[in-house]
């Protein structure tokens, strides 16, 4: 029996069940306390008959989001931008069809009104499109609220770009400024041809396994991994992806101040129904906090029944979630190789959140 499954029977468990329920055929998971690495561990396969490993690179999918939101606060540190600035400052065709009035701050808090645009690979098309785009009908901005899946921030990724004095693309910003100070070197928001030819063996394709279909998904492609979308297109090892977290719980450690972290994790948006998870949903900025307290036993992508009103952290579609919890002083980041569909990837990620938490003998505290 490996170290991880002695040590954490019940989560270990719960991950071989979904392999026996054909939910995932793997998946890698990352595990701190204090700062101490309790585990970083991989369980199943990542291709038919390989072994998923802790350095696998997996998608995260919008378990990103927070890190494209930290690169905005640290051009917030140094006041080159301010939370409540209008998009317009930055890119004024967004002006088109009255959204003069939209801020960064409804952006990060997804409450702008420009959840459904229709999707390019191309980012300049992308940018364009969103731009000429209308308001979502009685979206009152700031008000109104509903999860944006990737259009704003293409925004955020954008207004990143402009503000460059070195014009570097999106994708190297986030490695110069995030990833390479935190030693996240195979952490990438998109991944050239040739590295992802060098890179392939290591590479775990994330596979649809609510239906039939064995072809792979444009996001496993050569094509897709060079696409980049600032709320969807990151990947790497979890490992990489909890030290992000750990940097935070460390207050912002090498790369924003501690008054910068706490802000990004307060609750910026609160009771508020999210339109697009049917649920309410509290928000920091950029970053789910944890709404246990509305007692919604469906609530999706949640931190599990254990976890302190005080975690922040961010899902990633039917397949992951990264977080620090700061009253458990615990960071958790989790990915499965497999997308089983809305309800069964809830399930099961409640069933291993639970499983930590009482592998770590903590009970629910709130």
């Amino acid at each position: 029996m490996s170290e991880f499954a002695q040590s954490f029977p019940r989560t270990f468990q719960a991950i071989q069940t979904g392999i026996t329920e054909s939910l995932h055929t793997g998946a890698q998971i990352f595990i701190s306390r204090s700062g101490q690495t309790l585990a970083s561990a991989a369980v199943g396969h990542s291709h038919p008959g390989i072994e998923m490993t802790p350095d696998s690179i997996l998608l995260w999918f919008s378990a990103g989001k927070p890190i494209t939101a930290v690169a905005i606060a640290k051009l917030w540190e140094s006041q080159q931008l301010d939370l409540d600035d209008p998009v317009i400052r930055f890119i004024p065709e967004f002006a088109a069809r009255g959204k003069g009035v939209i801020t960064l701050r409804h952006l990060l808090t997804h409450t702008a009104g420009l959840r459904w645009v229709e999707r390019s690979n191309s980012w300049d098309e992308m940018i364009s499109r969103i731009c000429i785009a209308p308001l979502e009908p009685r979206w009152i901005p700031g008000k109104t609220a509903g999860y944006h899946a990737f259009t704003t921030w293409y925004l955020l990724g954008e207004i990143l770009r402009r503000l460059d004095s070195h014009n570097r693309p999106f994708p190297q910003i986030i490695s110069d400024e995030i990833f390479t100070p935190l030693g996240m070197t195979d952490s990438f928001f998109a991944m050239p041809s040739d590295l992802f030819r060098a890179s392939a063996a290591r590479i775990a394709p994330m596979e649809i396994t609510n239906h039939s279909n064995t072809s792979p998904a444009f996001f496993d492609t050569e094509a897709g991994s060079a696409a980049v979308s600032p709320g969807a297109s990151a990947r790497g090892p979890a490992r990489q992806l909890g030290r992000f977290y750990e940097m935070l719980l460390n207050r912002g450690e090498k790369i924003i101040a501690p008054q910068t972290t706490e802000a990004l994790t307060a609750r910026h948006r609160a009771g508020i129904q999210d339109l697009t998870f049917k649920h309410i949903i509290d928000w920091g900025l950029g970053f789910i906090i944890n709404s246990a307290q509305y007692n919604q036993p469906t609530l999706p992508y949640s931190f599990g029944p254990h976890a302190s009103l005080r975690t922040f952290g961010h899902g990633g579609n039917q397949s992951s979630i990264a977080f620090a919890d700061p009253e458990n002083a615990l960071v958790v980041a989790i990915i499965f190789n497999g997308m089983p569909g809305e309800s069964a990837h809830q399930r099961r990620m409640q069933n291993v959140l639970t499983g930590i938490y009482e592998d770590l003998g903590i009970s629910s505290n709130r």
